[in-house]
C-alpha cells in the first residue's frame, strides 16, 4: 500500500497513536536473543562488538524473513550486551509477536559515551551529515551484513529503525545507503535536511511526541518536509501530549509493526 494512502486510511479513522498502546510486557527472555560478535576497524585497531540476534521461533525450509535493524537509545548503551534489548526488541520477543512477524532482529551495542551518530543532539539544532559513519554505526552495518550472509533473510525486506539516539542514527544510515532499506522508521530523532532528498523514494514513517523536551520536535518536522519537497510521501506521526517516549506508542501499535513488515524494496 502506498505510503500517502495508508496515512490517509489512518487520519480518516481517527487513529490516535498516544490512545491505548498493548500492555507492557514481561521482563526480557535473554535466552530468546543468540549472541554475536563482528569486528571493525577503529583508527587503525580491530574492536570487537557484540551483537545480539533474535530468531523466528521457527524456520520453513527455503523461506526467507525479513530483517529489522534495530539502533537503540543513549540510555543503552554499554558493553554488557544486554541494555539494548529494551523496547522494541523485548517487544518483538513476545509470542505473539513472534507468530505474527517472524522475522530477524539484529539489536547492537553502541559502546558508552559514543553515538551512531556524529552529531550532539543535545545543541538541539540541525547539524550536517558527517562524511563517515561513527565506528558504532559501522559496526552496526558488519552485524546486518553477517546476517544477511549467513541467515535465511530476505533481502528486499530489510528494515531500520531506531529510537532517540537511535533516531538520529537511522537518519543517518538511510541517508547514507538508501537503497539497502524497504522500509525507515525514525522515532524522536533528527538529521541533516540537506541530504533528507535521498529518502524521497523510501517508505518512512517518522514518530515525534509534541511534548519532547529532550529531541526538539522540530527536527522530525525538517526532516519529513524536506523529504516532501523532493517527492516523496513520508508518514508523519506527531504524538499529541507525548514527551521524549513516543516509542511506546508507535512500537505498541500493532498497526505499526504490520505497516512496517508490509513494505517491499523495489
Amino acid at each position: 500500500m502506498p505510503v500517502s494512502r495508508l496515512a490517509a486510511l489512518l487520519l480518516a479513522a481517527g487513529w490516535v497513536l498516544s490512545m491505548n498502546p498493548s500492555a507492557p510486557s514481561a521482563e526480557i527472555d535473554a535466552d530468546a536473543f543468540e549472541t554475536r560478535s563482528v569486528t571493525v576497524d577503529d583508527d587503525g585497531h580491530p574492536v570487537e562488538f557484540r551483537y545480539r540476534l533474535l530468531r523466528p521461533e521457527a524456520t520453513e525450509p527455503a523461506a526467507r524473513y525479513p530483517v529489522v535493524l534495530f539502533l537503540h537509545g543513549a540510555g543503552e548503551r554499554g558493553s554488557d550486551n544486554a541494555a539494548q534489548l529494551k523496547f522494541l526488541p523485548r517487544w518483538m520477543a513476545e509470542p505473539a509477536n513472534r507468530r505474527r512477524h517472524p522475522c530477524l532482529l539484529i539489536a547492537p551495542q553502541c559502546r558508552a559515551d559514543q553515538a551512531w551518530a556524529a552529531i550532539d543532539w543535545r545543541q538541539k539544532k540541525p547539524f550536517p551529515l558527517a562524511e563517515r559513519p561513527t565506528v558504532d554505526l559501522a559496526a552496526a552495518v558488519a552485524a546486518l551484513d553477517a546476517v544477511l550472509a549467513s541467515e535465511p533473510a530476505d533481502p528486499a525486506r530489510v528494515y531500520l529503525t531506531g529510537l532517540s539516539m537511535g533516531g538520529f542514527g537511522s537518519w543517518d544510515l538511510a541517508a547514507r545507503a538508501p537503497g539497502r532499506f524497504a522500509a525507515v522508521m525514525p522515532i524522536c530523532g533528527g538529521g541533516d535536511v540537506a541530504v533528507a532528498g535521498r529518502l524521497a523514494a523510501v517508505p518512512l514513517w517518522c514518530f515525534h511526541g509534541d511534548e519532547d523536551p529532550l529531541v526538539p520536535v522540530g527536527l522530525s518536522r525538517s526532516m519529513v518536509a524536506a523529504i516532501a519537497a523532493a517527492g516523496g510521501t513520508p508518514v508523519y506521526s506527531e504524538i499529541v501530549g507525548v514527551g521524549h517516549d513516543s516509542w511506546t506508542p508507535a512500537y505498541r501499535n500493532p498497526a505499526v509493526l504490520d505497516w512496517l513488515f508490509a513494505q517491499r524494496r523495489r
